[in-house]
């Protein structure tokens, strides 16, 4: 028998054999596993691998998914997740030193120590083996509880019978075998990252006063820091995503183009993977590392994505402090003493570090959200963090729900019953031709009278411009409530989400929910949930244009989604790069500043962002420096209107002194790195591997582009020489009647983070030629694959 025909009977034949059970009357089911939870030496799972190393796993139930999940995971990205395990379990101290930094995926922490004194009061106080056994849907259902139990069991499992070859962890004590708790702790961390997250720094060093402690500080200006705090275009995370429906479409069903914008490197990389239960499960997609579920992907009838949201996930109480007391704060005139939480932190070639944390009723003792925002614990104040997602660990049921569903209402139910997306919106089309948008999100309860009421002065500067709501803790009336569809108290219920539904086109770029479609904007909803009547940003403004306009064409197939991500113009140089080549002919020439070339490689540059695109690099590095240093009143001539909040604010003001500074700035610099001004940006934007430079396309915020990169800027090695965060997981899907999706997607930085792997780069060259992968989701397809390779995984 050819060896193509084999692996074909083999394949069939293991998953007849895996999901026999899964097929018994119910008696003889319930004989054949017990309590559904049999021993781990027993869970083992199908694992069909196609091209670029894509797992399709099949299972016959919870555990057994979770078991191939876990499994194939570590085989692609085991480092990554031991490094993860090592945060949530607070040990990266012990084994990275205390004053190294975390890479930042699973909170804001700024040094190990800081790190690992949260995370290690996490697990102390038992939060989350609490969340664990709250009965759903408060807390998480019992599959997703097998999935993580399978998981541990299935990384475990990969970690006993494969040597790593990955140099980054081989053979390192730090990469240990983990429990079901590691794996739930990994998802409260994500669950958190919004919350207490950016709080760690401030929450682990709150100390009360004494007479010895430095005096006050505070913010130049709170609310400028709480804006930049709480921003979601400063190119740290970000998403692009579309839902059309089948108004817009050739065939009458929905589409979809998710583009989610998450770091290249670390713990909050996406990894791909088909998830398959006989008769239960069927679902493609990206998880997030160490994720159970897929966090983006579709079924055989319905595709979605998340953007990153601009709901304000937190909230602080300012507290009065007992007089008598600074540990005690005051509520209604009642003293009510802190709760101590003590943490000692082993570390490497040191002594281990204890310290105390602070909790009240509202949440930990904080003194400082990032570095911007200090919020100093006198004699006489204090401030408490409220993060409602630290009582939650729903977004795995969420994210299950919707593997199982089958159209947008079902999604819609799913988030009525779940309620667990923590800092995400929702965009999704189904094959009967429907959209959605729905920023469901868990957030404190604030509403816009409430800020009105109790808002502290601190609050009222802070929450018009950031959504922050710092309320007065010594006021029982200034509790946050709850709505009477909410799963738990404090958050708001569904009924209050802002959502919209069957619109032409649903499109959202991380700016609030206001202008999902500019033809129908959502009103109504509190602040916290985001603005309204305000600028969007430039890549909110360039994916309206280009989204409401292949709308308007109608006729809309997958292809022309492609076409969209990789289309790469460059909104900013629309409006900007002809009077900027203008202005700069009219500059004095000649001298070491002389800008003559420059305004001819302007002119003729194509105002996009291919690798071959020639004017690209100089026209960025020049609109980063304007940016940096005019005023959003000195950069435009035209200023922002309500009324036309797309095409406003325009006509880029040359006159400014800032203008010919920037662009002088950025020739010498290009000059002085030896670039010429017209290279091709591929040339100099660009990621290593193996030693291999792969050009890259795309382009940075500021200028707007769909297909967002964030390169990191290095003159010596010869421009942008890596890629931080940008175009990640990227999925178009759409249906053409027949009971498999169409589906294209890609994984810019592909499937393993190993040098080893003969998948560490393949579909980041894809990605270089703005090529993609065609999925195999239904069986004949996965059968015929000329890479097919099956895998039978067990404990």
């Amino acid at each position: 028998m050819p060896l193509r025909s084999r692996l074909r009977h083999l394949a069939v034949a293991g998953i007849a054999l895996l999901t026999a059970t899964a097929s018994l009357p119910p008696a003889a089911a319930a004989q054949s596993h017990g309590d559904h939870r049999p021993h781990d030496g027993k869970l083992s799972a199908v694992i069909r691998y196609t091209e670029y190393g894509i797992p399709h796993i099949v299972a016959k139930d919870y555990a057994n998914l979770g078991f191939g999940n876990g499994w194939a995971q570590a085989a692609d990205q085991v480092c990554t997740l031991a490094s993860g395990y090592a945060t949530v379990r607070g040990e990266r101290s012990r084994w990275f030193g205390a004053d190294g930094v975390p890479d930042g995926s699973l909170s804001s922490a700024t040094k190990n120590i800081t790190s690992d004194l949260y995370f290690r009061g996490v697990r102390d106080s038992g939060t989350v083996e609490r969340l664990l056994k709250t009965p759903a849907p408060a807390g998480p259902s019992r599959d997703v509880k097998e999935t993580m139990r399978g998981f541990a069991a299935g990384y475990n499992a990969w970690l006993k019978q494969n040597r790593i070859t990955d140099p980054a962890c081989a053979g390192a004590p730090w990469v240990r075998p983990v429990t079901e708790l590691d794996v739930a702790s990994q998802g409260f961390a994500l669950s958190v990252l919004g919350g207490q997250g950016r709080g760690v720094d401030g929450i682990t060093a709150a100390q009360p006063p004494t007479a010895a402690s430095p005096g006050a500080k505070t913010a130049t200006d709170p609310a400028e820091a709480a804006r930049e705090l709480f921003r979601t275009d400063n190119g740290a995370m970000g998403s692009n995503a579309v839902a059309f429906s089948g108004a817009t479409t050739a065939n009458g069903r929905g589409l979809l183009l998710g583009n989610p914008h998450y770091p290249w490197q670390g713990g909050r990389r996406f990894w791909q993977s088909q998830q398959t239960i006989p008769g239960e499960l069927n679902v493609m997609g990206g998880s997030l590392l160490g994720s159970t579920t897929v966090s983006i992907g579709h079924t055989s009838s319905v595709a979605w994505s998340h953007t990153v949201a601009t709901g304000t996930t937190l909230n602080l109480h300012q507290l009065t402090v007992d007089p008598a007391d600074p540990t005690a704060y005051l509520v209604d005139g009642k003293a009510e003493k802190m709760t101590r939480r003590t943490v000692t932190v082993p570390v490497k070639d040191g002594q281990p570090v204890t310290r105390t944390q602070w909790w009240t009723r509202y949440g930990p003792i904080v003194t400082s959200l990032g570095a911007g925002l200090p919020l100093p614990w006198t004699k006489t104040t204090a401030y408490a963090l409220n993060d409602p997602n630290a009582v939650n660990l729903r977004a795995s049921d969420t994210a299950l729900g919707f593997s199982k569903a089958r159209s947008t209402a079902e999604m819609t139910a799913v988030l009525r019953r779940t309620q667990g997306l923590p800092w995400i919106n929702t965009i999704a089309a189904d094959s009967s031709g429907h959209s959605l948008y729905t920023q469901s999100q868990v957030l404190p309860r604030i509403t816009d009278d409430l800020a009105q009421r109790c808002s502290t002065p601190l609050g009222r500067a802070t929450y018009p411009s950031s959504g922050l709501a710092v309320l007065d803790g010594s006021r029982s009336d200034c509790a946050l409530g709850s709505d009477p569809d909410a799963v738990q108290p404090g958050i708001f219920g569904p009924s209050r989400m802002p959502a919209l539904k069957d619109a032409p086109y649903a499109e959202n770029s991380n700016d609030s929910a206001w202008l999902t479609n500019a033809d129908r904007p959502l009103t109504g909803y509190e602040r916290v949930f985001g603005t309204i009547g305000t600028p969007r940003s430039m890549r909110t403004r360039g994916a309206i244009q280009d989204v409401s306009a292949m709308a308007a064409q109608g006729g809309l197939k997958v292809a022309d989604l492609q076409k969209q991500q990789f289309a790469d113009r460059v909104p900013a140089a629309d409006l900007a790069a002809a009077d900027t080549a203008k202005a700069c002919a009219a500059l004095p020439v000649g001298g070491a500043a002389d800008l003559s070339e420059a305004c001819g490689v302007l002119a003729r540059w194509d105002r996009k962002v291919n690798t071959d695109s020639r004017g690209a690099l100089l026209f960025d590095r020049f609109w980063r420096k304007l940016l940096a240093s005019a005023t959003p009143a000195d950069l435009w001539k035209v200023p922002f209107d309500p009324a036309d909040p797309v095409r406003t604010p325009n006509t880029l003001n040359t006159a400014a002194p800032a203008f010919a500074k920037a662009l002088t700035d950025a020739v010498s610099e290009l000059r002085a790195a030896g670039i010429a001004l017209d290279s091709p940006l591929g040339e100099h934007q660009f990621v290593v591997r193996n030693g291999q430079r792969i050009p890259v396309p795309g382009g940075t915020e500021s200028l707007g582009i769909w297909n967002k990169v964030e390169g990191v800027w290095d003159a010596a090695a010869g421009g942008y020489a890596e890629v931080s965060t940008g175009s990640s997981y990227i999925q178009a899907v759409g249906w053409d009647g027949s009971r498999c999706p169409v589906a294209r997607t890609l994984l810019t930085y592909s499937q393993s983070s190993n040098p080893n792997s003969s998948h560490f780069s393949d579909q980041t060259e894809l990605f270089s030629g703005s090529r993609w992968v065609t999925e195999r989701f239904c069986e004949k397809d996965i059968l015929t694959s000329p890479k097919l390779r099956v895998v039978f995984v067990r404990g």
